[in-house]
């Protein structure tokens, strides 16, 4: 499958965060998954497909049932790419934090 997307543009939309959310505790089916939301089958339908697309998401069928599963190892692109930035905030906190110390 060709990737289309890229992780940040799937996670950049608020449903299809939920729906990793859900996923990520327990594998579900598409109907499942859209019992959880107001929109149409088919809105959640394309979300599941673009979360897929950017591996995101694995599918896996059991008999007539396709289950979907969050594939954690591919968050690990969020994570890398945030990395310089976690730390770049813990060392500003920190120097907050001593700063506030010396006026006590």
């Amino acid at each position: 499958m060709e990737l289309r997307r890229d992780i940040f543009q799937a996670i950049a939309d608020p449903t299809r965060r939920e729906i990793l959310g859900m996923v990520a505790s327990q594998a579900m089916t598409p109907g499942a998954i859209a019992g959880n939301f107001h929109s149409s089958r088919q809105t959640i339908s394309k979300h599941i497909q673009i979360l897929t697309e950017c591996q995101l998401l694995t599918q896996q069928q059991t008999g007539r049932e396709i289950y979907y599963h969050f594939n954690p190892a591919k968050m690990n692109e969020v994570a890398d790419w945030l990395e310089p930035f976690r730390k770049l905030w813990d060392d500003r906190f920190n120097k907050l934090e001593t700063i506030m110390k010396k006026t006590d």
